[in-house]
């Protein structure tokens, strides 16, 4: 069972490492974007430890068949927790009111004939070649060679001033690129418009060219720009023109014939041809009558709302006319495209390139690269955009050269359609990663594999978990990683893609005929819907007592969450004691990356809390404490498990969700006699909030842990403690 065999230790190793380069472990999830997915690792360890008999760290690099065996996940969202079950051999069945999920886990699953998807490809790619290929080149300077692969056009914001109605170029600041990955800092010239490289960059001396010196700092900030011609002070966003206007000014660019003799990148700023190949584009685009183009007006929303601060009213008016054509001309290709699954394959390979093919992509003067539209759970309009070339450019070994492009599409769907048909994991062992095959797993909906016997039952679902037509007593566990309350507007977010796909696919897909994926059942925090935590609770208690009814007597329901307030942790003790469950575990494991752009920098926590709960079963009686100085030796007992983990060291972030993790099992703990469901939900919420003050709250608990968070976050050097008194035996059971 997971409350005994659930091994903290191994699986927060992994799912740690996995989190660092998610689709190196699990090239599944490179199907399409999906935000804040869970660590596989952490899902098959779960499993593993709730199925098989044997220790987790033994059966992780085994293959298994959990034939027979019936999973529900009443959040799919990316299909995390499916996915494993499925590969498995487990039965699936799968929820999610929002259309792309149920799109993007039927896509991961079912399986598709790569030889006809490579065909496919091919024809596509022979075609925008073809059509647009040449607006994607440029003249070396290093050869003079005019067949230079243009890798990114980096375009700055404009606006007209609002006294003298010149031009003014939003410049935020004028460094191009940083010394990491090139030999030295390039920097934008003010007054020429030139591109210079030093050494120095705070004191990055003259223009190259025009010999004037060179600034770091431009002049739009916070919001405000100066007009370099009189001097007024504009705002940034100039909503009476509309969509924001852009002018290109540089250059990023790969010569494969001078690469070999050349360190470091390519860089120039745009000569009159570049100029001419933009004209040719956009008159190409212009004399195009439109079949595929969205004309879908953004609505308003927590996130969209920031478009509509810049102008953006339609989300075709995201994209540059060099980039509305290649999407056309690719959705016209994929429509004439004989074969259903692989017509369904590359409509999700753009879909997917959206997010790189769009005039909100930001370009990583640290990384050099294109940073994809959804770098953060968001919409960031910043004034510096980043447009990839879209056909992408493959390199002589195989890799992409850049990102954003079609190819870079491809070879990670490729990998990830493969992986289905033989997974592996992989193994850490003396500083080298070895590639471990389990053989005899596989991931899909039937026998996809030639000599592969057995088949598996895949039910998805785009509706509502808590309206499932599920029997009694038909589950085995569920398993999911539902919202995290106001952590991510999903329906917002992929809207963006949604519009795209339902145009191109949507006569065929029933669950694309809404126009938009926003529902008012979706369990986010939504002000601009009226959403809050009630309606989150409510929502979350309607799916688990719905969940709690199929499951089988004593089976779990484990779920993973985490949040940065304890109050978001209320809909959590609320949904379990209306299920009528008992929470029997919380555990800490790694579930987000702390490079992560929306986490690095930030108070945020990269570990989950696995919740575990039973109607029936038992818990070790040491878990089962009534002060906060018992909780703070649960505390420290975790952290003692998670100190080894490599790369790894618990912020305040990370240990208060701990925390609130034990606080809130016990609340379910001491509130499950006597809980009344009928009530209303602000005051099933109160009981909580009463129980949890009572008890002392997060601040009673780090009372007792004040030489922890006093070195934190340095907590390698963890020191021997007491064990925890438990009321009996060191390993005393209570029954419930």
């Amino acid at each position: 069972m997971i409350e005994h065999d659930f091994d903290i230790s191994f699986i927060g190793g992994l799912a740690l490492q996995e989190k660092q380069i998610q689709q190196n472990y699990r090239p599944i999830i490179a199907v399409h974007k999906w935000f804040a997915r869970r660590p596989g690792t952490l899902f098959r360890g779960l499993l593993l430890a709730e199925f098989v008999k044997a220790p987790v760290n033994q059966s992780f690099y085994r293959a298994h068949d959990l034939g027979g065996i019936r999973i529900a996940d009443p959040f799919m969202g990316g299909g995390t927790p499916l996915l494993e079950a499925n590969r498995l051999g487990c039965d699936v069945i799968g929820h999610d009111i929002n259309p792309m999920s149920y799109w993007i886990v039927r896509q991961e699953i079912e399986h598709l004939d790569l030889k006809a998807y490579r065909e496919g490809v091919d024809k596509l790619l022979m075609e925008l070649q073809e059509k647009i290929g040449k607006f994607y080149r440029t003249r070396c300077l290093k050869c003079g060679s005019e067949d230079a692969h243009v890798k990114y056009f980096l375009w700055v914001k404009t606006r007209t001033c609002r006294k003298c109605q010149n031009e003014i170029r939003l410049f935020p600041g004028y460094l191009i690129s940083h010394n990491r990955r090139h030999p030295k800092y390039v920097f934008l010239c003010a007054a020429c418009g030139g591109l210079t490289e030093t050494g120095n960059r705070k004191q990055p001396g003259a223009c190259g060219l025009c010999g004037e010196t060179l600034v770091t700092t431009g002049p739009a900030r916070r919001n405000r720009c100066a007009c370099p011609h009189c001097g007024e002070i504009n705002v940034n966003a100039d909503l009476e023109a509309g969509p924001p206007l852009h002018r290109m000014f540089a250059i990023e660019y790969f010569c494969p014939a001078c690469k070999p003799r050349h360190k470091g990148r390519f860089f120039k700023t745009p000569d009159p041809a570049d100029f001419m190949r933009l004209e040719a584009a956009e008159s190409a685009w212009d004399s195009l009558q439109p079949m595929f183009i969205p004309d879908d007006e953004i609505p308003s929303g927590d996130e969209t709302n920031r478009l509509h601060r810049w102008g953006y009213r339609h989300y075709r008016e995201m994209f540059s006319k060099r980039q509305l054509l290649g999407l056309e001309l690719s959705c016209r290709s994929i429509s004439r495209e004989t074969g259903e699954r692989v017509r369904n394959a590359l409509a999700t390979n753009l879909s997917d390139l959206l997010r790189y093919q769009n005039m909100l992509c930001r370009y990583d003067v640290m990384a050099l690269k294109s940073l994809d539209i959804f770098s953060v759970h968001g919409f960031p309009v910043g004034l510096i955009q980043c447009e990839s070339n879209f056909l992408g450019i493959p390199g002589a070994n195989g890799d992409n050269v850049g990102s954003g492009g079609w190819s870079n599409m491809i070879a990670k769907f490729i990998k990830a359609k493969s992986y289905c048909d033989r997974p592996f994991e992989i193994l850490h062992r003396n500083g080298r990663k070895l590639v471990v095959d389990i053989s005899g797993e596989w991931i899909g909906n039937g026998n996809t594999t030639s000599g592969r016997p057995g088949s598996r039952k895949v039910e998805l679902f785009c509706s509502d978990a808590a309206e499932a037509n599920i029997e009694p007593g038909e589950l085995d566990a569920v398993m999911t990683d539902p919202p995290y309350f106001g952590n991510v507007q999903y329906a917002e977010l992929m809207d963006f893609c949604y519009v795209w796909l339902r145009k191109l696919v949507g006569k065929n897909v029933p669950e694309f005929a809404k126009a938009s994926t926003r529902n008012a059942m979706e369990l986010t925090g939504n002000e601009n819907m009226g959403r809050g935590l009630e309606h989150f609770t409510e929502g979350l208690s309607s799916v688990f007592r719905k969940m709690a009814l199929a499951l089988k007597p004593g089976a779990p329901l484990a779920f993973t969450y985490h949040h940065n307030r304890l109050d978001a942790y209320y809909p959590v003790a609320v949904a379990i004691l209306d299920s009528g469950l008992t929470c029997s575990a919380s555990l800490p494991c790694p579930g987000e990356m702390g490079a992560s752009i929306h986490i690095s920098g930030t108070k945020s926590s990269i570990l989950d809390t696995v919740f575990v709960c039973r109607s029936t079963g038992r818990v070790p009686a040491k878990w089962i404490v009534d002060t906060p100085e018992g909780v703070a030796g649960l505390i420290r007992m975790d952290l003692d498990k998670l100190a080894g983990l490599r790369n790894f060291t618990a912020t305040l972030g990370d240990i208060r969700c701990v925390i609130f993790g034990h606080i809130i099992r016990l609340a379910v703990w001491n509130l499950r006699k006597g809980w009344d469901g009928s009530l209303t939900v602000a005051r099933r919420m109160e009981s909580v909030s009463r129980w949890v003050s009572s008890f002392g709250g997060l601040t009673s608990v780090e009372h007792f842990l004040d030489d922890v968070l006093s070195v934190s976050p340095a907590l390698q050097n963890v020191f021997s403690r007491e064990p925890q008194t438990s009321y009996g035996a060191e390993d005393g059971q209570i029954s419930f």
